[in-house]
């Protein structure tokens, strides 16, 4: 809604344009009338739809044609006033004002007109006989008002109709000649039908009507009044009211009836408040409300943007399937302007056998559009109503704004729960399958997808420690010398080389000297392609020693040549090494040559099984024998006790000792 208001009064001299000013100012016919009155400012405070209203003057014996130009063109609407007692400024309406004023405007940005008939204590008769053909004739004219600057009738509903005519306009919404609100109007008020029919059966029940009056006019219906309403729908059409509810036909009769007896600022109201302007067109600050994001930080849905989104699901999801079928899919887009989500997405999220995106699938890529591009996800929930429906200020109140990166390394704990990892390989290394194998599918699932539905994204989520994090593989385009900033930012990076091609490690190992080695980012080596034989990589070490020199935890073998869906053990790793950077994480390998798996072949040996088994059974022994009080109570039980733990920690201590020293 526009901030201000400006309003322009012209016509013939002596039809009493300035005596309506002055008349509306100082509430008394002035005994005497300048030329021209000043520009007046009435403050926001006393007028009817608390604006700043401006209201200017035009007098051909002061002003030139180019300052009345000027003022045209700066005016929000136009006062074309005439006398009734005179037919002559009558007629100037029609042949000289409406042209002018046309003509001096933007075609786009219609101006619309009020016709003030003046001086209506001279005449006993009315001028609308004469005046209703013109405003057939034109659409811009909002409103014909009779008044009279000597006995003050009408004069402050001449510049409330001004007003509205700006602020409410009727042009936008409704078309005179075919009697019904324009396309445009009927597209804005079904997509507020829709968002408002919270559990999509195409009737708004009495528990959605007083929501959608509560939202829009902060006060609920009164059950009669909520009774008297859709009387008035049952009684003018036969579909408008279907099980005590209204339908999609009966809300847009109801507002083409408001708009036909002149109270279109009730769907004016409406229209603002689901994020619409003067044009009909969502707005921009509705739609990208400001967020603030700091460097090095990410962004991520809330708790509550995740309840929002999963009632949207429950509300599409009519089979109960847990699943959007294609048909659910559109229903669901179908407040939108376009379709956002493409056929990439289902190879980008979990989807079902039948291809279709599954509850988690869909939460993870609302995930993946707030982590990569917060702006538009900020628009998506806009045309969702995400701000109306779940009552908050704005859709920056679904987004949490994660803390600086180098802050979760200093204290050494994150609260995010969204981790990227970029995923890099030379041509052919298998870096597309490692992703879908991460949603589950197989090199045989895999081989259906076609070449222009494929992504270089794949998100799902996966358990850390027994916290649910999503976890974002980004698969980047093996072009050596042009890695960006966004390339190379992430929480973990993937090193995938092929073990049946003797020249696809050389890739990685260039990779990680160039951009990671002495960067705090983790590295993890996936030999992909483990079911083929394994070829030696020709570089100058092999990939366990590569790993073993710069501290990375060894190679970890992967396929996706499997019956069922590939192991998502090598997913968790990534995920968990991604949340604990600064961690020294369990050995992943089978060496037999690092401390981890010595330490390891030594408790799995044969000796020590021996051992632990008799001390076990000593153990149980001494808790199943009858000790005495006065046992308890003896300094030499308890000395013995104490001794032997002693000597048993000693003892493993020194064996870890030794065994660090062969290390």
């Amino acid at each position: 809604m526009r901030k201000d208001v400006r309003i322009l009064l012209v016509g013939e001299p002596k039809v009493g344009k300035t005596s309506l000013i002055m008349s509306l100012v100082s509430e008394e016919f002035p005994d005497v009338v300048p030329y021209r009155a000043e520009e007046i400012t009435i403050p926001a405070d006393v007028t009817p739809e608390r604006v700043p209203t401006h209201i200017v003057d035009y007098s051909d014996a002061e002003q030139t044609d180019e300052q009345l130009f000027q003022e045209i063109s700066k005016a929000n609407v136009i006062c074309i006033v005439y006398s009734v007692n005179n037919k002559k400024s009558i007629e100037k309406v029609t042949s000289h004002w409406i042209p002018l004023i046309t003509e001096n405007t933007d075609k786009d940005s219609r101006v619309p007109l009020i016709l003030v008939g003046n001086k209506s204590d001279l005449v006993e008769h009315s001028s609308m006989e004469t005046i209703l053909p013109i405003m057939n004739q034109y659409s811009e004219i909002e409103t014909c008002v009779e008044c009279s600057a000597k006995n003050l009738k009408n004069i402050s509903e001449l510049f409330y109709y001004a007003q509205k005519a700006v602020l409410h306009p009727t042009g936008p919404l409704y078309c005179p000649e075919k009697k019904d609100m324009k396309p445009l109007c009927v597209k804005a008020l079904t997509r507020i039908f829709k968002v408002s029919d919270l559990d999509n059966d195409g009737i708004l029940n009495d528990n959605e009507l007083n929501f959608f009056q509560r939202t829009c006019f902060n006060t609920p219906l009164e059950p009669q009044a909520l009774e008297d309403v859709k009387n008035v729908v049952r009684r003018n059409m036969s579909d408008g009211v279907c099980e005590n509810g209204l339908t999609l036909k009966g809300f847009l009769f109801l507002h083409t009836l408001f708009i036909q007896r002149g109270r279109h600022e009730t769907t004016w109201t409406v229209l603002r408040r689901f994020g619409y302007d003067d044009d009909l067109e969502l707005n921009q600050d509705y739609l990208f409300p400001p967020l603030k994001i700091p460097p090095n930080c990410t962004t991520e849905l809330n708790h509550n943007a995740y309840l929002f989104l999963q009632s949207v699901f429950d509300k599409h999801d009519k089979d109960r399937d847990c699943a959007l079928s294609p048909e659910e899919l559109r229903d669901l887009f179908d407040v939108f302007p376009y379709m956002p989500w493409g056929p990439d997405v289902n190879n980008t999220v979990c989807t079902n056998d039948q291809g279709w995106i599954t509850y988690q699938g869909y939460l993870s890529q609302w995930t993946l559009t707030t982590y990569l591009d917060v702006q538009r996800c900020l628009e998506y929930f806009g045309y969702l109503g995400y701000s109306i429906i779940a009552e908050q200020e704005s859709q920056a109140a679904g987004i949490t704004v994660t803390r600086d990166k180098k802050i979760d390394l200093q204290k050494k704990q994150t609260q995010r729960s969204v981790f990227r990892c970029n995923v890099f390989g030379d041509v052919g290394s298998g870096k597309s399958s490692f992703l879908q194998g991460f949603l589950g599918r197989n090199l045989t699932q895999q081989n259906t997808i076609r070449e222009e539905h494929k992504s270089f994204y794949a998100i799902s989520t996966t358990y850390v420690y027994g916290q649910e994090k999503y976890l974002l593989l980004h698969k980047v385009f093996p072009d050596f010398d042009y890695l960006s900033d966004a390339d190379l930012a992430c929480d973990i990076v993937c090193l995938v080389y092929d073990v049946s091609n003797p020249y696809s490690f050389e890739y990685c190992a260039r990779v990680f000297k160039q951009y990671f080695m002495d960067s705090k980012t983790p590295c993890m080596l996936i030999a992909a392609k483990s079911d083929l034989p394994e070829l030696k990589q020709l570089y100058g070490c092999s990939p366990m020693d590569f790993c073993r020199r710069h501290k990375m935890p060894p190679p970890q073998s992967f396929t996706c040549n499997t019956a069922g869906p590939p192991s998502r053990d090598i997913y968790t790793r990534l995920a968990t090494m991604a949340m604990y950077p600064h961690a020294r994480l369990r050995c992943m390998c089978t060496c037999n040559r690092c401390t981890f798996c010595l330490c390891q072949n030594f408790l799995n040996s044969e000796l020590l099984q021996t051992v632990r088994a008799k001390l076990y059974a000593v153990c149980f022994s001494l808790c199943h024998r009858h000790v005495t009080h006065a046992d308890l109570k003896s300094s030499n039980f308890w000395l013995s006790a104490s001794v032997g733990a002693t000597m048993f920690a000693v003892l493993g201590f020194a064996m870890y000792r030794v065994l660090l020293k062969q290390r």
